[in-house]
């Protein structure tokens, strides 16, 4: 059931800051309300089309990429003076760069983005080492068997789990303490290093991963209400879109395993788990930066029916939290 609160004033958001976002907010307020006075079922359309304008929003960094990755590998030209690895790993920083420039990204979001950076070109380092997957094309940007742009693959994970913690005014009930997320997010990070010398304990992993998150329930608002959903369900529907995403990233060659060598094949369910794994610890970063609420805290509170902004000088002031995109 959707939980409608009481007003407050959001902090800053990319739809105020950058005018051509800020115009975009005003007439996306104008279409809610016509598609208001129209009756439940507008409003319920208009709700559903909302969800997916801000998840894709949300996924802006992600999608770049993976754009760049569909359109190098169809359109690169052989022989050119820049290698595509080093191409895509340049317009990743340019997209960064950009993002922040232009306020589509926090600093707070970027930071996150820069540690997750880290832990995933290290585990590539490893990976790669031990032959789990390649990276068939040359490059100069790279280190040992690692072209850089893939760090900023992994940091696409921590993009979106932070931009959309934002977007959709994240609240929980029964959250898991953080502490506990620490604890399971090194256990899986060690794992993914030791599996390959000692037992694979990612069956263990699951286990926890299920008995910490399964009793948390996310809140997340649209539009004018909050929306529920089991925490671990979304997470698992986040590694899912996840997993479609490494087969684009593998048909495009941008990286391959073993198994297809000699021409493409669907990546392997089993990564799906370690996703997901991955999921986790991006999520534990994000959390310990967003500091997750509770929907009762007084500061989950909401305006029931925000008001478009009708001058340059109305536009300046602090827009109410239902505003898109945020």
């Amino acid at each position: 059931m959707p939980a409608t609160l009481p007003g407050r004033q959001p902090s800053d958001s990319a739809a105020r800051l950058w005018a051509p976002l800020a115009g975009f907010a005003a007439r996306e307020e104008r279409l809610g309300a016509w598609a208001e006075a129209r009756g439940p079922v507008w409003a319920k359309f208009y709700e559903f089309l909302r969800f997916g304008v801000k998840q894709g929003w949300a996924c802006l960094f992600g999608g770049a990429l993976c754009g760049l990755l569909i359109l190098t590998h169809l359109a690169w030209p052989a022989g050119a003076p820049v290698a595509r690895y080093d191409a895509l790993t340049l317009a990743a920083i340019a997209i960064q760069v950009a993002m922040l420039a232009f306020r589509l990204e926090t600093w707070e979001e970027a930071k996150v983005i820069l540690v997750f950076h880290a832990v995933g070109t290290a585990m590539e380092l490893f990976k790669t080492a031990m032959g789990s997957w390649v990276y068939p094309e040359p490059s100069w940007l790279r280190l040992g068997g690692v072209p850089l742009f893939t760090g900023f693959l992994y940091a696409s994970v921590g993009s979106y789990l932070a931009r959309v913690w934002r977007l959709f005014d994240f609240r929980f009930t029964r959250h898991p303490p953080l502490w506990t997320l620490v604890v399971l997010s090194l256990a899986i990070y060690v794992n993914f290093f030791t599996q390959h010398a000692v037992t694979d304990l990612r069956l263990v992993l699951f286990a926890g991963a299920a008995a910490l998150f399964g009793p948390c329930v996310i809140h997340f608002r649209v539009w004018r209400a909050y929306r529920r959903m089991p925490l671990l369900l979304s997470l698992l529907l986040v590694t899912l879109f996840i997993w479609f995403a490494e087969n684009i990233g593998t048909a495009t060659r941008g990286w391959i395993y073993p198994h297809q060598a000699a021409g493409w094949a669907a990546v392997s369910p089993q990564t799906f788990g370690s996703w997901f794994l991955l999921m986790i610890i991006s999520y534990t970063l994000v959390a310990l930066a967003s500091r997750p609420a509770r929907l009762s805290d007084p500061g989950a509170a909401i305006d029931a029916a925000p008001v478009p902004p009708t001058s340059p000088t109305a536009m300046a002031e602090p827009r109410p939290a239902g505003s898109f995109p945020e």
